[in-house]
């Protein structure tokens, strides 16, 4: 686990020596001397490989290359030597590969799932947080989720809120378990797929909470007249999304709390705030007289979370 420390304000409660801080400094130095050199390599192999494949533009160019770069940095990563570079290499095949499998495939289901599982077993083997984020994201793309960007506006499209909430949140589940077993370094990895997790939940909450969900996914699987697959009224209302919601953010936000996870913590308040924008601006209004009974109701919760945190013994 990382952990994010002031040392200048330990140092200066007295919560930390000063022979401390500089062991604790002079560790993250030896990390700090190390960027330049990995952010030339990386650049290097990226710039080697985009060249190749903008000489013979093709997916399987990309695929070819992608799983080339792959075994290479295998080798050099099981050789014990130049790791670094191996690790990139790694890294860059997987995206490689993604990419021309994506291509080839047109974005279809078949070919989001094979990219799913070589984003995750590159991660591992690569042990990379980004490579595992993204086959979390992969995952999500095989449920329809798209982001899109066109003239300095981003987009976001959850098609299927209500599954991308259950199976998401067992993926949460199952990662965060693993992390409590698992060695430092993979433990890294399944926190990662649980936090990216976390993420996906949220947007399907927030995607269900303005439009609802028409279960198009169950509805065609389900429906002998395929019209009635492309009908989009919803069969789960916003109101239950924004409820629930509401509800599952208040509970992770204390249990945060209570077992010391800034990160969830941090999530819950920037999503609690979406919410509350959303649904106080967007479906109530903003007129004077709601926000200030908005300001009201967040200060009495910030009180009942001190208060609450106040009962709760230092671990």
């Amino acid at each position: 686990m990382k952990i994010t420390l002031d040392i200048s304000k330990l140092v200066e409660e007295g919560k930390l020596t000063r022979e401390e801080a500089d062991k604790l400094t002079a560790l993250a130095a030896h990390d700090t001397g190390s960027l330049g050199i990995n952010i030339l390599i990386g650049f290097g192999v990226i710039a080697i490989a985009a060249g190749a494949v903008a000489l013979v533009p093709t997916p399987l160019t990309a695929v070819s290359l992608g799983l080339a770069l792959f075994a290479a940095g295998c080798a050099i990563v099981l050789l014990k030597q130049w790791i670094l570079l191996g690790q990139i290499c790694l890294v860059i095949g997987a995206l490689m590969f993604g990419g021309g499998v994506i291509a080839y495939g047109a974005g279809s289901l078949a070919s989001m799932l094979i990219v799913t599982g070589a984003f995750a077993l590159a991660a591992i083997a690569a042990r990379s947080s980004l490579l595992m984020a993204l086959a979390v994201l992969a995952a999500s793309a095989c449920l329809g989720a798209r982001t899109g960007y066109s003239d300095a506006l981003y987009s976001l499209a959850i098609f299927e809120p209500t599954l991308t909430i259950v199976l998401f949140s067992a993926l949460a589940l199952i990662a965060y378990q693993a992390s409590q077993r698992l060695p430092a370094d993979y433990e890294r990895l399944a926190i990662t797929a649980a936090r990216t997790s976390l993420l996906l939940i949220n947007f399907g909450f927030w995607i269900g909470s303005l439009w609802g969900d028409p279960l198009m996914l169950l509805r065609s699987m389900n429906a002998k007249d395929t019209s009635l697959a492309l009908m989009t009224e919803p069969v789960i209302p916003a109101a239950v999304f924004s409820i629930l919601w509401a509800v599952v953010l208040l509970g992770a936000g204390i249990w945060a709390v209570q077992v010391n996870r800034r990160w969830l913590v941090n999530l819950v308040a920037v999503f609690a705030g979406i919410h509350f924008y959303t649904q106080w601006f967007e479906h109530l209004g903003a007129t004077p007289l709601s926000v200030l009974l908005g300001g009201v109701v967040m200060l009495a919760s910030a009180f009942a979370l001190w208060m609450f945190n106040r009962r709760v013994p230092d671990a």
